[in-house]
């Protein structure tokens, strides 16, 4: 690895979390034995800055933050960085809508940044995507807002007719993707971003070339930023897309992959 600063992108879920959506005491460690060597460690998530904030601070960070899989990159200690929001436009956001409420769908999440609106309430939504909490509100019958990101959570039978109707009429203006198992939730955002547009930012503001970059993912919302990066390194519980395109494969987020790769790598 080089000698100059290197930027450590660290996905949240899959990634730097454990199964119990924690960061182990090694890994920590880990990551603030290398800021305090002068790298600079960055989270870059699908998840909003409110669900992310925490790790951010349990691991005292002091850098930009790529949220909502580089829809929303900003500093959250130094507002004088700027603030970079890439949401859909929203004619596409309100047709997005239609279709899912002619599918039926179970419900619409729609986040204007750190501002949710659900169309039904459900206790377990809210519970499991929205920690720490939030205040909900019922989705309005018109958006009036570009929405930073819109969720849908269809019945199983309708997935696969839902992502080809987007495809067949949106490919130019958003990209979806769908969540793991059980959820099936598709997550829907202006077309062109992702995480590696995020970082890109972030790099820029540091001075730090792709080359100097080491990415850790295991998600499909990971592969744009492991080929952006230097180095991009697959957990082991990756799925198969992201081992492909990975430099190294570190083992999984149970077991301290991202230490046990730095000790190795960067560390000295």
């Amino acid at each position: 690895m080089p000698k100059q600063p290197l930027l450590i992108a660290v996905d949240l879920d899959g990634t730097l979390l454990t199964s119990r959506k924690q960061i182990s005491p090694k890994t920590k460690h880990a990551l603030q034995q290398a800021a305090s060597q002068g790298h600079y460690v960055v989270i870059s998530t699908g998840r909003p800055f409110r669900s992310s904030k925490a790790y951010y601070d349990q691991l005292n960070l002091d850098t930009p933050i790529v949220n909502f899989n580089g829809a929303l990159v900003h500093h959250p200690h130094d507002p004088r960085w700027g603030l970079f929001h890439t949401p859909l436009d929203l004619d596409v956001a309100q047709d997005v809508l239609r279709t899912a409420e002619k599918f039926g769908v179970k419900n619409i999440m729609i986040e204007v940044m750190d501002e949710v609106y659900l169309k039904e309430h459900d206790e377990v939504i809210m519970q499991t995507f929205f920690d720490p909490p939030v205040d909900v509100n019922t989705l309005p019958q018109v958006i009036h807002t570009k929405p930073t990101s819109v969720l849908i959570h269809p019945y199983e039978h309708h997935v696969d007719q839902l992502r080809q109707y987007l495809s067949d009429h949106h490919a130019e203006v958003v990209d979806h993707r769908q969540w793991a198992a059980p959820w099936h939730v598709i997550e829907i955002i202006r077309a062109g971003i992702n995480k590696a547009v995020g970082l890109e930012k972030v790099c820029h503001s540091l001075n730090i070339p792709p080359e100097n970059v080491i990415a850790f993912g295991d998600e499909d919302n990971d592969v744009e930023m492991l080929q952006f990066a230097g180095c991009g390194v697959a957990m082991g519980n990756a799925i198969k897309q992201i081992k492909e395109v990975a430099d190294v494969v570190t083992l999984d987020n149970d077991n301290d992959g991202i230490a046990r790769f730095l000790a190795k790598y960067v560390l000295v």
